[in-house]
């Protein structure tokens, strides 16, 4: 890609900035010409990673070990409503819905797809190009993933053959209540249908007057989506995994199968949910709060690096934001510009919490400290706004995705540049994939083997399965030579035991 020139935000560094916070007293909108009133925002707890006091290093350490798992606390609540889901099924799912909330207004669970449809004809325009070309975007990538099929000869008359196969049937966690996310329904619904899924089965919860945004149900649409179950949590989740038969009495509840995997992000009641029902179905990852982390130096554009900051902090008040730069004055820069940028904002108040409780800014000696320590932390989200951005993403090795360069914004990759936003938190980036279409499929091996390939490990096998006391694995292959155990008497050892 060529290079640009910088994006237009509120000036680089030596410009012109106002010198403190009591000078942003009151800001001005814009857009609207309004005085808008300051957000009630303490300072941004700093983290010296030069510092080897053992406080300090405690304090890293433990950013660093933070995981993805919910509380024993959480888990045990979790349990509970999934026990009673397996049981009771639809009504049980009901109950939870009118409990914690998430329940459609006239007690439908399953949405089928001639709703799904009249949400698509009524989707206003603009809405409709927008997530026209975010399946797009996301279906173009996902088409690169599909895994493939293998085949190797080991010797002569033994051929493995390692076949990926879709799934059946998978269950699509779409987050919603509060604020609907037709971007999440298709980050996971797009590859489900490149892996080539049978069916799928999206679960969002309602509004608090008990419907659904009409844009996620016209996405579900225009994606083929097999049905909608109206439902939010640990309940959702537990109808996904166990499914409910139905005697065909109640209509708003019809029969619902079990599915294969349940993939998509959600709160800490889901991830925990999820973790409980791995054991009966596939589940792709454990979700933390969302995490954003920007890696900049003093060339970076401050109020570019606060725009970036704040993105991921805005999804709720356990949701890191972290800078991580080798310039004190950009970090004081960027801090007066997120003073400046909240009154601004819908979700101010999220975003003040998220900051004030897990906002950190690292300054580092130099560039070799910032990226160690952006290595150690693995971030969800990672901004690199450097002087040679494609330098240091080349040395990156763990974060779920890299953002290169200042007109890489996280919120791109959220929505559009056709990259999945399910990504690992807590971490996990160190050790798990974003979602892909690999998480919709599996392999299953074949394997061919003739009297020469027997042959050639008949000996392998006899000492091998003899050395741990199998006598039954290894009279399956000595049977086939004329000299198994019936044959040999049952004092006598296999011809190659």
């Amino acid at each position: 890609m060529g290079a640009a020139p910088p994006p237009q935000g509120g000036g680089r560094l030596g410009h012109s900035r106002p010198p403190d916070r009591e000078d942003r007293a009151v800001s001005v909108d814009t857009a609207t010409g309004e005085t808008v009133a300051p957000t009630d925002l303490p300072p941004i707890r700093r983290l010296d990673l030069a510092s080897t006091d053992p406080a300090d290093v405690a304090e890293r350490r433990a950013l660093c070990r933070r995981g993805a798992i919910p509380d024993e606390g959480v888990r045990a609540g979790a349990r509970a409503i999934l026990d009673d889901v397996r049981t009771r099924g639809a009504d049980a799912v009901r109950a939870a819905n009118e409990r914690f909330g998430g329940g459609s207004d006239d007690g439908r669970l399953i949405l089928e797809p001639r709703d799904l449809a009249i949400a698509r004809d009524r989707l206003d325009r603009a809405d409709r190009a927008a997530l026209d070309q975010a399946i797009d975007h996301v279906g173009r990538f996902a088409a690169t993933q599909r895994p493939g099929t293998t085949r190797t000869t080991i010797v002569p008359g033994i051929e493995i053959e390692r076949r990926w196969l879709p799934l059946d049937r998978v269950g699509c966690y779409v987050p919603g209540g509060s604020a609907p996310y037709p971007s999440s329904l298709v980050m996971t619904v797009v590859p489900a249908r490149a892996a080539g899924v049978g069916q799928v089965v999206v679960a969002t919860p309602a509004d608090a007057e008990g419907a659904v945004h009409p844009v996620l149900l016209g996405a579900a649409a225009l994606l083929d989506v097999d049905a909608v179950l109206v439902s939010g949590g640990a309940q959702a989740i537990g109808a996904l995994a166990f499914g409910w038969e139905s005697d065909g009495r109640d209509p708003a509840a019809p029969p619902l199968d079990p599915v294969d995997r349940v993939v998509g992000p959600g709160n800490p009641w889901v991830t925990a949910a999820k973790l409980e029902v791995a054991g009966i179905v596939g589940i792709d990852l454990p979700a933390g709060p969302s995490e954003g982390m920007v890696l900049a130096d003093d060339t970076a554009d401050p109020a570019i690096v606060a725009a970036d900051l704040v993105t991921q902090a805005e999804h709720g008040p356990d949701s890191p934001a972290i800078l991580v730069t080798t310039s004190p004055a950009l970090a004081d820069a960027v801090e007066r510009e997120i003073v400046d940028l909240l009154p601004h904002l819908e979700r101010r108040g999220v975003l003040a919490a998220a900051l004030g409780r897990h906002g950190r800014i690292a300054l580092a000696p130099d560039l070799d400290a910032a990226v160690a320590f952006v290595e150690a932390y693995a971030p969800e989200h990672l901004s690199i706004d450097v002087r040679d951005p494609e330098a240091v993403a080349g040395r990156i090795r763990h974060a779920g995705s890299i953002f290169v360069g200042p007109w890489a914004p996280e919120s791109a990759g959220d929505y559009a540049t056709g990259a999945n936003h399910v990504l690992p938190t807590g971490g996990l980036a160190r050790s798990t994939d974003p979602l892909g279409v690999e998480a919709f499929g599996r392999y299953t091996q074949i394997q061919r083997v003739d009297e020469t390939g027997l042959t050639a490990i008949r000996a392998t096998v006899g000492r091998l399965a003899t050395a741990e006391g199998l006598t039954a694995h290894r009279n399956a292959v000595e049977t086939r030579f004329g000299a198994g155990v019936r044959a040999a008497g049952p004092s006598r050892s296999g011809a190659a035991g």
